[in-house]
């Protein structure tokens, strides 16, 4: 019992600043020969931007950075003058955090050339083969569920209301609305302020973890009778909470709809292997006795709640502020 109330104050401070895994975009368009205007956008994370400054290849020279910030983006604005074609393009202090980053550069004579960089290796060739990352999207659906604690935890509150065989059929229902809202986003440009959104996906936390709860009293609640509808209706929302950051970066030019399918797929496959992981946790729990099962659904549904309402009051105190 020591051992998991332990694992859930670590969980607890661990997401208590966790925010979507978002990624970030460097843009060089050639306006004349070897002069490219440059922008670079990057994610602000707890009100911090993650201040990587990108490294052109030997030689290049740039203009002074303009500085501008759009909601929980912040970009650069620059220009950088040499041969775009050759040498490495690195981004230093990647490797140190959860960001991809997508890389678009565009020539006056030449085809452009897209990228996807890893932070577990932040540069890229620029003499390399061009590939089209659309098939990076799918690791990138998976990394949404794994590292985004705003799905995560939602994820877990689905296997501890619905339970069973359903979970399976509840958690697609959710990814199905998800997809929804994405595509119309990313294919559609339909966005909604990323602020107001962050507070409904945690507030929706809040009342699955209250249906939870209830549940567990013996109520028959709306979550327990509706699951499916429970699940399209939130996942609507959070739905929104990645596609406003990918709205700013979009998807690789002329494979959009496989890029998109791909990230999706990523999402379920992250969202079934959560389901299967939590599903095994709970029945290991069980056959050492039915207090242990109770006692960690108990401390599960409280923890899940509790992070998402400090969440709430995280998201809401800038309106309040005038931050």
């Amino acid at each position: 019992m020591r051992f998991l109330i332990a694992c859930l104050l670590w969980c607890i401070s661990s997401a208590s600043f966790a925010h979507e895994v978002r990624p970030a975009f460097l843009r060089a368009t050639e306006i004349s020969t070897d002069t490219f205007q440059v922008i670079w956008k990057q994610p602000i994370i707890a009100g911090r931007r993650l201040r990587i400054v990108p490294t052109f290849p030997e030689g290049c020279t740039q203009t002074e950075a303009r500085l501008d910030r759009n909601g929980d983006t912040v970009a650069e604005r620059f220009t950088v003058t040499c041969n775009l074609r050759q040498g490495e393009i690195t981004l230093p202090g990647l490797e140190n955090t959860l960001t991809d980053a997508f890389v678009e550069i565009s020539y006056l004579n030449d085809n452009p050339r897209t990228a996807l960089i890893k932070p577990s290796d932040p540069t890229l060739s620029l003499s390399g083969p061009n590939t089209s990352p659309a098939k990076d999207y799918l690791g990138i659906g998976v990394e949404h569920i794994l590292f985004g604690w705003d799905h995560l935890l939602f994820v877990i509150g689905l296997v501890l209301l619905v339970g069973g065989r359903k979970v399976w059929g509840v958690a697609t229902a959710f990814t199905l609305a998800h997809s929804i809202t994405l595509a119309a986003t990313a294919l559609g440009g339909i966005t909604l302020p990323a602020r107001p959104v962050e507070i409904l996906i945690a507030g929706s936390i809040v009342l699955l973890g209250v249906e939870i709860l209830r549940k567990q009293q013996g109520h028959m609640t709306l979550g327990v009778r509706r699951p499916y509808l429970i699940a399209f209706s939130v996942g609507l929302i959070h739905g929104f909470g990645f596609a406003g950051a990918l709205s700013d970066i979009g998807l690789p030019q002329g494979t959009e709809i496989f890029a998109l399918f791909l990230f999706n797929l990523g999402v379920e496959l992250g969202q079934f292997a959560i389901i299967f992981i939590m599903i095994a946790a709970l029945w290991t729990l069980s056959k050492l006795g039915r207090n242990w099962r109770k006692t960690a659904e108990y401390m599960a549904s409280y923890g899940l709640a509790s992070v998402a309402m400090f969440w709430v009051f995280q998201r809401i105190t800038p309106y309040l502020t005038g931050a």
